[in-house]
């Protein structure tokens, strides 16, 4: 009898040690917001459709908010300069083991101005915990328009997901519109974020913060088949004396600055001042899916990411 309780301890404290995942909300991609925006005549006027994470439904306003308490923001936008009202689409729905999934892709987005091509610009396909801030009024400093981060104070340890990637054999080239195409000298990947962050706000508005969690994953070949389940952990600390650190897992300040959204309702940039102790209590979370890593209008022509059912592992 002793030896059989023995075993039921054992089996218990071992049970109790096992991983839990947990779906982030919206994260097995099975519903979908349907938007449908015509464009101003004088470029075109013609009716687009796009789609956004949340719950069975069509929205009809231009503006986007995220419905049904949605978590996840896209690079699917609705931009109105200079009284121009204009679409992107880089986000789509696709299918996956009898259901569907999400699908990212870097494409070239051309503006026609009475008929004539006049801007070109790169353009890739994003999902973040967030929102993006609509309309996209200015093609300067996109990233401003991304209130990204959702309230967390739990510690994961690991974000999951099946996920499949096609890197195109384009050029890595940057194409703002309004300057003439450029080639990089670096090569364009698709990757996967999370950032775990300590922030605060000043009387001002400013928002501070300071890093506790890291993952960037690239994605630098591409996997044709749909990997199912993958798990990639999350750092705690500072991580730059690691032999997995690479730059690009740094602190994001300067130009690599994010935006959010203060308690004013004004969008401003967060600033990360340092690294954490490792066992800090963060208070948000910024999970982020990319079909290029550059930066903004940087990107291969082609690059495409689909991601499945994203999970937060403890």
């Amino acid at each position: 009898m002793k030896r059989i309780a023995l075993i039921a301890l054992v089996s218990l404290i071992a049970f109790g040690a096992q991983a839990q995942e947990e779906l982030m909300k919206y994260g097995d991609f099975e519903s979908w917001v349907t938007r449908t925006i015509t464009e101003s005549k004088i470029i075109g006027g013609k009716t687009k459709s796009m789609v956004e994470v949340g719950p069975n439904m069509k929205y009809e306003p231009k503006v986007y908010k995220n419905q049904g308490g949605s978590i996840w923001g896209t690079s699917n936008i609705y931009a109105h300069v200079k009284g121009i009202s204009k679409t992107n689409t880089s986000v789509y729905k696709d299918t996956h083991n009898g259901g569907t999934c999400i699908k990212l892709r870097t494409h070239v987005e051309g503006v026609k101005v009475l008929g004539m091509v006049n801007i070109y610009v790169i353009a890739a396909g994003s999902i973040f915990t967030g929102e993006m801030v609509e309309p996209i009024t200015s093609s300067s400093n996109p990233f401003r328009y991304l209130n990204l981060g959702i309230p967390c104070t739990r510690r994961p340890k690991a974000v999951k997901f099946d996920y499949k990637v096609q890197l195109s054999d384009s050029a890595n080239v940057r194409m703002t519109g309004f300057s003439r195409k450029k080639t990089m000298a670096t090569k364009d990947y698709c990757d996967a974020q999370c950032y775990l962050q300590k922030r605060w706000e000043d009387e001002d508005g400013n928002i501070h913060a300071l890093r506790i969690g890291t993952l960037v994953h690239r994605f630098t070949s591409s996997v044709k088949t749909w990997q199912e389940g993958k798990s990639f952990p999350i750092h705690y600390g500072d991580i730059t004396g690691e032999s997995y650190y690479r730059g690009y897992m740094g602190l994001l300040t300067g130009d690599n600055a994010i935006y959010a959204t203060n308690s004013k309702g004004k969008q401003v940039k967060v600033t990360e001042e340092g690294w954490a102790d490792a066992g800090e209590t963060p208070t948000h979370i910024i999970v982020k899916f990319n079909s290029s890593c550059g930066g903004a209008y940087i990107g291969s022509p082609g690059n495409t990411l689909w991601i499945d059912n994203v999970k937060l592992v403890y």
